[in-house]
């Protein structure tokens, strides 16, 4: 079983005392009152083709 990530500062206010919320699996800040939860979205680089897109839109606009 793995642990989950937790975070180092609220990413709103960056505020250290964060407290984790186990019913809803995110956590609470201290010093803003809101409440997170981190997620994890992809691992990779973008694709070529949308770097070579922007290349091109570039060289137009030029």
């Amino acid at each position: 079983m793995s642990e989950r990530a937790a975070p180092f500062y609220c990413p709103y206010c960056g505020e250290e005392d964060l407290r984790p919320l186990e019913t809803e699996g995110g956590w609470h800040c201290a010093g803003c009152a809101r409440s997170f939860r981190l997620t994890f979205l992809a691992v990779g680089a973008p694709s070529p083709a949308s770097s070579d897109d922007r290349g091109a839109q570039s060289s137009r606009s030029g």
